[in-house]
């Protein structure tokens, strides 16, 4: 028999955001992943500067006086560039650089390379594990491990070559494995003098999209806690994942509008708002793939481990008070025994009759 995955059936199922009316724009022309030349499948941020396009800015001139002017990297050139942005915007428009992280591979990527991806959505990915692996609130492979790794050799390598601002603020999503590759990416950095240390906020709103799969079932509070002891988690963080119930998933546009109201929580924070422009959000796949819709950016898919950076313009709209959308969720019918496979789809045996409800692992 076969069951639709891709294409779940609506229920009168909705999730209430609220968001404060903003509306956010990509700047284009500064970095190579806004071209639509450049293949996301091959794009390497450590082999490009993080995309940064070399190129002259309207700014440049105002650094002509400096002695050191002709040594001044592309990325303390485009510092000043984002600097003057903000200074010379109106008091509802603020400019921010996000480097948008993926974790490395976690042990449901690699278990979904294993089964294939249909057998994956339709029954693997609903357990917690198999005998050798587990992949509920997944950790990190080896290989993630190393992927997470590199990304920090090459944040070092452009601080000591390029001398980046580093973030002013970081956030990660607090699932295991974006954890990790926070905490392997950043930790032990030599940072310049006067950086903001590394000390990120865990927020629930940056994790992946919702799905019926136990790798979105997030670990509890208590236990994020432990294992990071040092790190703030964010007001309001529930003990237990409120928001996974292994029956019903987000559609895309209610992850956008989470995704929109996480953004609104990172812009026009306070009065200083515009002086913490570069960000730092360590996320997932498809909740990248939602910001980047959210501020109007084309698709550009991440390799696990990868990080890519984009300038944002945010511009508070007329109604300043909050709004609250409510945007259905999905229920997606699934295997109770391992699946007869194919390329395309996913089928299960004869007397095995798809179901809508949670599976035991």
């Amino acid at each position: 028999m076969k069951v639709s995955v891709l294409v779940p059936a609506l229920l009168g199922l909705a999730a209430s955001v609220q968001a404060v009316n903003i509306e956010y724009t990509t700047v284009k022309g500064f970095f190579l992943q806004d071209e639509t030349s450049t293949d996301p499948s091959t794009f390497d941020y450590t082999a490009v500067n993080f995309g940064l396009i070399n190129r002259t800015y309207p700014t440049d001139h105002l650094l002509k006086h400096l002695s050191d002017y002709n040594t001044l990297t592309q990325w303390e050139r485009f510092y000043h560039q984002v600097r003057e942005l903000n200074e010379w915007s109106p008091r509802d428009v603020e400019y921010k650089v996000l480097f948008l992280g993926r974790h490395g591979e976690g042990w449901h990527n690699a278990a979904e390379s294993y089964y294939g991806t249909p057998a994956w959505n339709c029954y693997w990915a609903e357990l917690n594990g198999n005998s050798s692996a587990t992949w509920f609130d997944a950790s990190l492979t080896n290989n993630g491990i190393a992927q997470a790794l590199t990304a920090h050799t090459f944040w070092q390598k452009e601080i000591d070559e390029q001398r980046i601002h580093t973030p002013d603020n970081y956030f990660v999503s607090p699932l295991l494995r974006t954890l990790q590759t926070a905490n392997l990416t950043f930790t032990g950095l030599s940072l310049p003098k006067g950086s903001a240390a590394f000390n990120p906020t865990i927020k629930e709103l940056f994790r992946e999209g919702i799905s019926i799969h136990t790798c979105d079932h997030r670990h509890n509070r208590s236990t994020i806690h432990s294992l990071f002891p040092s790190w703030p988690i964010e007001p309001g963080f529930s003990e237990e994942d409120e928001l996974w119930n292994g029956v019903t998933a987000e559609t895309s546009d209610a992850q956008d509008a989470r995704s929109a109201k996480a953004l609104g929580e990172v812009f026009f924070t306070s009065a200083s708002s515009k002086k913490d422009m570069f960000v730092s959000v360590t996320s997932h796949s498809g909740e990248i793939s939602s910001i980047l819709r959210v501020i109007g950016h084309r698709a550009f898919s991440l390799n696990t481990g990868a990080i890519i950076p984009v300038l944002i313009r945010a511009k508070k709209q007329g109604d300043q008070h909050a709004t609250t959308s409510s945007v259905p969720w999905t229920v997606s019918a699934h295997c109770t025994v391992p699946p007869v496979t194919s390329a395309s789809a996913c089928v299960c045996p004869s007397s095995a009759a798809p179901v809508t409800t949670l599976l035991s692992a």
